[in-house]
């Protein structure tokens, strides 16, 4: 459905016809829980991906419904990693894919992953929510993802929920915040090192985030980072 504005159409998607959504409202395997939200931005980021072979790693596995989704989804030829820290996730192994079992704000473990999967297409955050999860799987893995790749991180709501997560609205230390600082270092082209300690007291540099990272995507309980090879702007002049 569409309408006009002045700021142009908008378009209410359907979201009957995106496969993943008609795979779930089909799916009579273990359990699978998603907000509803997050199909539309899952096709949006990830479809690019489908039926290319890609190797894909989700954290948070719990009953195992959402491997067989992506499994659907990008095809069988796709390499498809769980990780959660519930041992009994390993019977999911049967069904083809490769499970670890283990706490993801344990930097020893999120090592032994990255040396088991090597490089990724699409990881997928959904494990345990805390600040020190997802920062830590984001600091280990962030730079195994390839280039073309995405990074999205579900539920960062935990950000402003202190009790058993440990956030809160603009606390230092969550999940939010350290991506708010990650936008400064993707403009870090156009920082300058003077304004950098003047304004915050040291230096914001051109790194691999910079140089890999395209976009940031910020939608409700939902961050995606997509990743490709990035240069500094050219500006190009055309006409009179």
């Amino acid at each position: 459905m569409k309408k006009n504005s002045k700021f142009g159409h908008t378009r209410k998607l359907d979201v009957s016809q995106n496969p993943l959504k008609k795979f779930i409202d089909n799916y009579q395997g273990p359990m699978s829980t998603k907000w509803d939200n997050y199909f539309d931005v899952y096709h949006r980021h990830f479809s690019v991906f489908r039926n290319t072979a890609p190797v894909i790693v989700e954290f948070g596995v719990k009953d195992g419904g959402s491997l067989f989704m992506w499994r659907d989804y990008f095809g069988k030829d796709s390499r498809i990693c769980g990780v959660d820290i519930n041992p009994s996730c390993k019977q999911l192994e049967k069904d083809g894919f490769e499970i670890f079992v283990g706490d993801q704000a344990n930097k020893d473990f999120l090592q032994l992953v990255k040396s088991a999967v090597g490089p990724i297409d699409v990881l997928i955050d959904d494990g345990g929510h805390t600040m020190e999860q997802q920062i830590n799987t984001f600091e280990e893995l962030y730079g195994l993802v390839k280039c073309p790749g995405i990074y999205l991180v579900e539920d960062v709501h935990t950000s402003y929920w202190r009790r058993r997560y440990g956030g809160g609205l603009r606390r230092r230390g969550t999940f939010i915040e350290h991506t708010k600082k990650l936008i400064d270092q993707m403009n870090a082209w156009h920082i300058s090192s003077k304004a950098n300690l003047v304004h915050i007291g040291k230096d914001v540099k051109v790194d691999s985030f910079t140089r890999s990272t395209y976009s940031m995507t910020y939608y409700q309980s939902m961050v995606v980072f997509e990743k490709r090879q990035v240069e500094k702007q050219i500006l190009s002049r055309a006409g009179k």
